[in-house]
């Protein structure tokens, strides 16, 4: 009967009493091997190549016209290639999870216990194991709207898939590390460009963070200052940018900055300093971005460190006051000590989202001003603007789809390493 239930799952099971389970692992292979031979099979020998047959054209004698004969579509293949090989892998789980329940089974019948019905089992999973009841169906979605697309989006960087390899007219094919190898070194413009916009993504996101972080807690120390008066109205003046939506501030901040927007008419017409427009999204324009993601990012910095202010120990203070430390001393050890502490891991998600800053950047210069020094890209563009660019307006998916591994491989591995150095993490019994 071992032997029976590794080609025909849930014999054992059936077997030792628990008809319900075995029939349900038997109808699971019965639907594989049905999946697997009208579908499954095909989709993973063309998987390997991602399609034999283009699409042509050919003349048709009788009718004397030219009929289209549809080929492999290569998005299809990898989509349906990727969906069986998620099916494989299941399948797999679930005869692991038939061999081990059959060995159950005859365990306890061995023993001299009776193995548990359908009913039963059931039951402890509707009382004992209720977590996995919940988490099923989440799981299920996850695999479905997350990973599988995921595991899609990686595998388009080993092909050619591009704006002259477009499905169903053309096929395009698997070229293994190829892209990987052309945007690092191979190709000059493309590794200039990719290293340029690195240089710049980094410099951006050190600068936005660190700008955003100083000006933030200095904005939250002077507001709560003692005899600073009305500070609740000075924290909702800043608060009020929070409150209205992020993109409609960016995209007033490009119209009141263009060359002919409301800063330089007054400027020039009204105040008479310039005698030309300044060029901020121009000549000017990353400095313009860094400025305008002051303006959003600020107000959420001094709610952050408000809050951590007020919660500071006054007595900390006052001790600090008796031997004799001054303002500067007491800042550099007590309220700087103790802000790092607490906002470290949020200093590094907001470095992070800088990295991927895609608001700011987009709605405000959309990456330009453009250069022919650069491959498809402007002097303002991030990573993942330029991977935007690249997949949306050129079709190039092939080189997008490298660029957002090569952009996850530098967050995580920088993600990782600070979250494990950090003190906080190592010295969670401080400052409580």
């Amino acid at each position: 009967m071992a032997i029976l239930n590794f080609f025909v799952m849930g014999s054992r099971c059936a077997y030792y009493g628990q008809r319900a389970k075995g029939a349900l692992f038997f109808v699971a292979q019965v639907v594989f091997i049905l999946f697997m031979a009208f579908f499954g099979a095909n989709n993973l020998l063309l998987f390997r190549t991602l399609g034999a047959t283009e699409q042509h054209t050919v003349w048709d004698e009788a009718l004397q016209i030219n009929r289209v004969i549809r080929g492999d579509n290569s998005m299809i293949v990898l989509i349906f290639g990727v969906l069986t090989i998620v099916a494989c892998i299941a399948f797999i789980v679930l005869y692991v999870m038939n061999i081990r329940m059959g060995n159950k089974a005859a365990r306890m019948v061995a023993a001299g216990e009776s193995p548990p019905s359908f009913k039963e089992d059931l039951y402890t999973l509707w009382h004992d194991k209720y977590h996995v009841v919940l988490l099923t169906l989440p799981t299920i979605g996850l695999v479905l709207f997350t990973v599988i697309p995921l595991i899609f989006m990686i595998l388009m960087a080993f092909t050619n898939f591009d704006r002259m390899n477009q499905p169903p007219g053309r096929l395009f094919t698997w070229v293994g590390l190829d892209n990987f190898r052309e945007i690092t070194y191979a190709n000059p413009r493309l590794s200039n460009t990719f290293f340029s916009i690195l240089r710049w993504t980094l410099t951006w996101a050190v600068i936005a963070t660190f700008s955003n972080y100083i000006g933030g807690m200095a904005l939250a120390l002077f507001i709560n200052k003692k005899g600073i008066r009305f500070k609740a109205m000075w924290r909702s003046f800043f608060v009020v940018t929070i409150a209205v939506p992020q993109f409609v501030s960016l995209l007033v901040l490009r119209q009141l900055l263009n060359d002919n927007g409301t800063v330089n008419v007054i400027l020039m017409n009204y105040l008479g300093w310039i005698d030309e427009p300044i060029r901020f999204w121009g000549t000017h324009a990353r400095t313009t971005v860094l400025l305008a993601n002051l303006w959003v990012g600020i107000p959420f910095t001094l709610l952050i460190t408000t809050g951590i202010l007020m919660n500071i120990p006054e007595e900390l203070y006052e001790s600090a006051k008796l031997d004799g430390a001054g303002p500067i001393m007491t800042f550099r050890k007590i309220t700087l000590p103790y802000m790092l502490f607490i906002t470290t891991p949020y200093l590094i998600s907001q470095f992070v989202g800088n990295l991927n800053n895609f608001n700011v950047i987009w709605l405000t210069t959309a990456g330009q001003p453009l250069t022919l020094e650069l491959y498809q890209a402007g002097r303002t563009d991030l990573l993942i603007t330029w991977l935007y660019s690249l997949a949306v307006n050129e079709q190039d998916f092939r080189l997008a789809a490298t660029i957002g591994i090569l952009v996850f491989i530098v967050v995580a591995t920088f993600s990782l390493i600070s979250f494990n150095l950090l003190a906080s993490r190592k010295r969670e019994e401080e400052f409580s």
